[in-house]
């Protein structure tokens, strides 16, 4: 009754504030160097360098992202006499969520980003997502070399999204799922918020970027003495690539991205979201609680200790067609395999996983206000299970495809219906073991939503 209550109070605050928020719309003030949380920030990655914005002096921004959807899905196995029934579901609407955005221009070219999550699926109650500023000019330097060579550079510093892929552009992040022409986003989800800075040169299209965290999704100033503890090091990462309006319909994008940390007391580059899946309770087992079951249908390979990533990320618009891949490889281990903290002798060989995505969209009408489109995309992955502390556990390879139809209406700029059919199958799960709800798991149904974004 209590979580029926706070979310309840948690729905109203957002009704609230996003009615405010409507209201004062049209005061909105521009802020320098910004994307816009509404439809105008589709296909926007880094933001640019170009000058837009006159500053004028101090401007405080309020904005909201807010979702609702309705979803029809059906799941199965290929398990027998399972004493844990996945969980039955039918039509519904899960929980709605919704993002409290701030931006402030505190100078000319410096700016301040906070973002809070007022209601998600993970955290049902107002929690901080994390906080940034960025510096586009340094005339508060008051120097003409500095200025001159500022032209092409940006800093972000704070609490932030990490910059690595260009996926995390494209996915849903609690109430902001307006930029996400799909539902959900990718099988394995490659989003985490780390404390730390990244510096960004861009030129005729050209964008390099070289960037540092503390490797951890919250602060910490842990340093166990025992070799064997689990110690932190720094995750270092960078990207490179071109982004070039070739002609007044054609837009090409090229990137890669790379990341990598020696030893984390918890990395997670793959399990940094803490607002949930949109595909609610798939491939669950009952009893289910919203925030103890809030990321089905994503795979999380488990790389909690070491970690290296590699991803390329190609885009390419031409007229109303539109196409973005994802290309991804990355090993490591958990701290168990590495034989931190256990009472055997392991350490064991990196393991591997690959992921493709790939979607194709067609946007037409006036302003390209419709879309429909097509995507698949697959994980096939060295998975370990049963490792413990006391426990040497096992390895097997396991693979995950989505396929994924459906289409989008954007009925003003602030607004967003969209819809798809989505099937997912697993293949090479155990019938034993704690994953054992996977085995010969599938699938399958329609998901709908409605975005507001201002």
């Amino acid at each position: 009754m209590k979580t029926r209550i706070l979310s309840l109070k948690t729905l109203v605050m957002t009704l609230g504030l996003l009615f405010a928020g409507m209201l004062a719309f049209a005061q909105q003030p521009a802020i320098q160097y910004f994307r816009p949380y509404d439809r105008r920030g589709v296909n926007v990655f880094e933001t640019s360098k170009e000058d837009t914005v006159v500053y004028d002096g101090f401007k405080l921004r309020f904005g909201a992202g807010f979702t609702q959807g309705y979803q029809n899905i059906s799941h199965s196995n290929g398990l027998t006499d399972n004493p844990s029934k996945l969980y039955e579901m039918g039509g519904g609407f899960p929980l709605a969520q919704a993002n409290f955005n701030i931006d402030v221009q505190l100078y000319d070219g410096v700016s301040l980003n906070l973002v809070s999550y007022m209601s998600s699926h993970h955290h049902n109650e107002f929690w901080v997502k994390g906080g940034y500023l960025k510096v586009d000019k340094v005339t508060f330097l008051n120097s003409e070399f500095m200025n001159n060579l500022w032209k092409n550079l940006t800093l972000k510093v704070g609490h932030m999204e990490v910059n690595y892929g260009d996926a995390h552009f494209r996915r849903s992040d609690g109430g902001n799922t307006m930029w996400n022409p799909w539902i959900e986003n990718n099988i394995m989800d490659e989003f985490t918020t780390e404390i730390g800075a990244e510096l960004y040169w861009q030129k005729n299209g050209i964008i390099a970027m070289a960037g540092f965290t503390d490797g951890e999704i919250q602060g910490n100033i842990n340093a166990p003495a025992n070799p064997a503890g689990a110690q932190r090091k720094p995750s270092l990462y960078a990207k490179l690539g071109v982004d070039k309006q070739l002609q007044d319909n054609l837009r090409v994008r090229l990137t890669g991205s790379a990341m990598t940390t020696k030893s984390s007391a918890s990395n997670t580059l793959f399990g940094g979201d803490r607002t949930g899946s949109n595909y609610l309770y798939v491939m669950e087992n009952a009893p289910v609680t919203l925030t103890g079951n809030a990321f089905s249908g994503r795979f999380n390979p488990g790389l909690g200790d070491n970690l290296t990533a590699f991803m390329v990320n190609p885009f390419v618009k031409f007229g109303g067609l539109e196409v973005f891949g994802t290309w991804e490889y990355a090993y490591g281990n958990s701290k168990f395999e590495n034989g931190e903290g256990t009472t055997y002798t392991a350490e064991e060989t990196n393991r591997q996983t690959h992921q493709f995505n790939g979607d194709v969209l067609y946007r037409f009408g006036k302003n390209e206000k419709f879309y429909i489109g097509a995507r698949y995309g697959k994980v096939t992955s060295t998975i370990a299970e049963g490792y413990t502390a006391s426990v040497r556990g096992s390895r097997y390879d396991v693979s995950i495809e989505r396929t994924s139809v459906g289409g989008g209406w954007f009925v003003t700029r602030n607004i967003l219906l969209k819809g798809e059919y989505v099937s997912q199958k697993y293949d090479g799960y155990k019938n034993t073991g704690a994953n054992n709800r996977f085995y010969q798991g599938e699938f399958s149904g329609v998901v709908i939503q409605g975005s507001i974004a201002f």
